[in-house]
C-alpha cells in the first residue's frame, strides 16, 4: 500500500465512523511531512490491517505539552502518544526556548535522570543527545533516581534547566518528561507558554551520538557526587528525638530505595525493612494491585499491612515510582492490630504540626506554610495556631508551591504540602520529596510511639484542637475525544448552571478561577471579582463553614476530579467518633449529588 492509498483508506474510515476527523488530520501530517518520514511505513502497516481504533487513539489529538511537561501512553508513533518524536520535540523545544531566553554567550547546562519505567533509559539518552547538540552540557544521573533529586541536581550544579523522564504514578503503559527551570522548580509563567510554543512548532530534531558526547565530556555522569549531597541535605531537615521504630518500606517497584533508605539510615533509623514483593525496580509494577503504583490508593497497602502485623512493624511507608509522593499506614491504636491508611490531607496536617512545632528557631509572622486551594484547611488552622503565615491561594501542582517559596523568601519557608500526597520542607530542592516526607513521618511516629500514641491517635488530638475535618477525592475517568468534550461540558455546567445544594446544604457562591469571578447563588447579588490565580478550577461554597466542593479536570490524566470538604468546629465537638461518622455520611450525600449532576 502506498501513502496515497493509505490516505484514501483513512478518509474512507472517517466516512465509516471508524476514525475521527482530527485523527485523519494528524495522521495525514505524519504520512506527508518530511519530519515524520521515518514513521510512515509503520503507519501504513496499521492502515493496511485496518487497525483504526489504535490509529484513532494515537492521532485524535496532539499530546499537550503542559506546564510541567508531556505525559501519556507510549506507542512507537502518533501525535497523541509518547514516543521518540514527541519526547524529542519536548527536549528540542525546551533547548530552543532556553537558548533564545538566555541569549548568545550564556553557559548552558541541563541535569537529567529517569525512573524505572519502560523506555526510560532510551528517552533519557535521546534528551541528552538533543541537549548536547543544542550546546548544553548535560549532568546525568546514571541508573534511576528520584524526581526530587533531579530538582536538587539542577540547583546543586547551577543548571539552566532539568529533565526528568517519569510518568509519576501513571499505569505501566505511560511515560513522560517533567521539565525544570534553573530554580529547580517546574516551569512557571511566562516561561511555560514560551516552551510550549517552541515544542508545538518544532520541525527539526538535532542529535549527537551519545557515546561520543560522553567521550568528549559533554555528558558528565555525576550520580555519586549528587547522591551524597542530596542525602546530606535531606537528613539536615531532621529533628532530634526517638528513633526506636520498626519501619516497613515499599518503593512500589520504583526508585525510592535510592533516596528513602539512605535518608532514614542517615537520620538514625536502624530497623527499616524493604517490603520484598515491591522491591524489584520494574516498569511493570508487577506486584502492585492493578499495576498502578500510587500510594494514594489504600489497596497498595493491603499486603504490606498483613506483613507488618506478623513482623512487628510500627509503620508502613510507600513512595510512588519517582519517589516524590508518600503514603502511610499505621495502627489505629499504638501497639494495636487494627491498621488504617492515612489520606493525603491527613498526612498534610500531621507533618505540618510536627514541622512547625519542632522548628529549631524562633517563629515569626514572616515564617510561612504553603498549600493549594484543594488541600485541607486544617493545615491553615494548625499554622495559625503557631503564629505562622499561610500561603494557600494556589492552583493544583507543586510548581506553584515552589514558586511561592521563592516569592515569599526561602529563609522563612517552613513546609509545603498538597492533598495528592506531596510534601516538602527545607530549601535544597523545589519539588515535593518522598525522602524527606518519609523521614519526617518516621520521626513523628517514633516520637508518638515513645509517648504511647499512634499517628491516628495524634490526628484525633488535632481534630479536638482544630475541629474535625473530613475530605474526599472522587476521580471520574473520561478518556478519548468524547471524554474531553464531556469534561468541558461538565466544567461549563458548574460555572453557568451549578447545583443549588450539595449534601443537603444550599450553595452560597461559586468561585470561578478560570474567569476570576465570584457568583452568588440563589440571590440577586452581581458577580464580583475573585482575587487569586487563574486556572480551570471551580469551587462551590455551601452556607456552612468549611463545607465546600472543588472541581477541576486533571492536568495529567483523562479524568475530572471532585474534591469534597466537610468540617465541624472544635467548639461543637462532643463525640468525635459520632462526628466523624456524620461527616462521612455528608460526604456520601455530596458525592451522590455531584455524580448525578455530572451524569457519571
Amino acid at each position: 500500500m502506498t501513502i496515497d492509498e493509505a490516505l484514501t483508506a483513512a478518509k474512507g474510515a472517517v466516512a465509516d465512523g471508524k476514525l475521527t476527523d482530527s485523527a485523519l488530520e494528524n495522521l495525514t501530517a505524519w504520512l506527508t511531512e518530511d519530519r515524520y518520514a521515518e514513521y510512515a511505513d509503520q503507519i501504513v502497516e496499521h492502515v493496511e490491517r485496518g487497525d483504526w481504533q489504535t490509529l484513532d487513539d494515537v492521532f485524535w489529538t496532539i499530546i499537550p505539552f503542559g506546564t510541567g511537561g508531556r505525559r501519556g501512553k507510549m506507542y512507537p508513533f502518533g501525535s497523541n502518544a509518547i514516543n521518540d518524536r514527541t519526547i524529542g520535540e519536548s527536549a528540542q523545544g525546551l533547548a530552543n526556548y532556553i537558548k533564545d531566553t538566555l541569549g548568545e554567550g550564556a553557559e548552558l547546562s541541563c541535569a537529567l535522570c529517569r525512573d524505572t519505567r519502560h523506555n526510560g533509559e532510551r528517552f533519557a539518552k535521546l534528551c541528552a543527545e538533543i541537549m548536547v547538540a543544542a550546546g548544553f552540557k548535560v549532568y546525568m544521573l546514571q541508573g534511576y533516581r528520584s524526581t526530587p533529586e533531579l530538582s536538587f541536581a539542577v540547583r546543586y550544579k547551577n543548571c539552566s534547566t532539568g529533565i526528568m523522564v517519569t510518568a509519576s504514578h501513571n499505569p505501566p503503559s505511560d511515560n513522560a518528561v517533567k521539565v525544570y527551570w534553573s530554580t529547580g522548580g517546574q516551569v512557571l509563567p511566562p516561561h511555560d507558554k514560551g516552551i510550549i510554543e517552541r515544542v508545538m512548532n518544532c520541525q527539526e530534531i538535532i542529535r549527537v551520538d551519545f557515546d561520543k558526547a560522553v567521550a568528549d565530556g559533554d555528558i558528565v555522569f555525576c550520580e555519586n557526587e549528587v547522591d551524597k549531597a542530596f542525602i546530606e541535605n535531606v537528613v539536615a531537615q531532621g529533628r532530634p528525638g526517638p528513633r526506636e521504630l520498626k519501619v516497613l518500606y515499599s518503593p512500589l517497584h520504583g526508585v525510592g530505595a535510592t533516596a528513602v533508605v539512605p535518608a532514614l539510615s542517615g537520620d538514625g533509623f536502624k530497623d527499616v525493612e524493604i517490603f520484598g514483593p515491591h522491591a524489584e525496580p520494574s516498569g511493570d509494577f508487577p506486584n502492585v494491585p492493578g499495576h498502578v503504583s500510587n500510594p494514594e490508593r489504600p489497596v497498595v497497602f493491603d499486603a504490606m499491612i498483613e506483613h507488618a502485623k506478623t513482623s512487628g512493624a510500627d509503620l508502613c511507608v510507600a513512595t510512588d515510582p519517582d519517589c516524590d509522593r508518600i503514603g502511610l499506614a499505621a495502627p489505629v491504636i499504638s501497639g494495636g492490630n487494627d491498621w488504617k491508611t492515612l489520606t493525603g490531607n491527613q498526612i498534610c496536617a500531621l507533618l505540618c504540626d510536627y514541622v512547625v512545632e519542632t522548628y529549631p528557631g524562633t517563629l515569626t509572622q514572616e515564617h510561612f506554610v504553603v498549600q493549594t486551594l484543594v488541600t485541607t484547611q486544617m493545615v491553615r488552622r494548625i499554622a495559625d495556631s503557631y503564629g505562622a503565615k499561610v500561603v494557600g491561594d494556589l492552583l493544583v501542582g507543586f510548581k506553584w508551591i515552589a514558586g511561592a517559596i521563592d516569592e515569599n523568601g526561602p529563609d522563612k519557608f517552613l513546609y509545603g504540602c498538597e492533598e495528592s500526597h506531596g510534601y516538602m520542607t527545607g530549601t535544597y530542592a523545589r519539588d515535593k520529596d518522598g525522602a524527606v516526607a518519609s523521614m519526617l513521618a518516621c520521626e513523628l511516629a517514633a516520637k508518638l510511639k515513645a509517648n504511647g500514641k499512634s499517628l491516628h491517635e495524634k490526628l484525633d488530638d488535632l481534630f479536638w484542637q482544630h475541629g474535625c475535618h473530613a475530605e474526599r477525592l472522587v476521580n471520574v475517568q473520561m478518556p478519548g475525544s468524547e471524554g474531553m468534550a464531556e469534561m468541558k461540558k461538565v466544567m461549563a455546567a458548574f460555572r453557568t448552571d451549578p447545583l443549588e445544594a450539595v449534601g443537603g446544604l444550599p450553595i452560597k457562591q461559586v468561585r470561578d478561577y478560570l474567569n476570576n469571578v465570584k457568583i452568588a447563588v440563589g440571590g440577586t447579588a452581581p458577580s464580583a471579582p475573585l482575587e487569586g490565580p487563574t486556572g480551570d478550577l471551580v469551587i462551590l461554597d455551601t452556607q456552612e463553614e468549611g463545607t465546600y466542593v472543588a472541581c477541576r479536570p486533571s492536568g495529567t490524566e483523562p479524568k475530572i476530579k471532585f474534591y469534597m470538604f466537610a468540617y465541624t468546629p472544635a467548639e461543637q465537638l462532643h463525640d468525635l467518633d459520632e462526628t466523624k461518622a456524620d461527616l462521612e455520611a455528608r460526604l456520601d450525600e455530596m458525592e451522590a449529588d455531584l455524580r448525578k449532576f455530572a451524569g457519571v
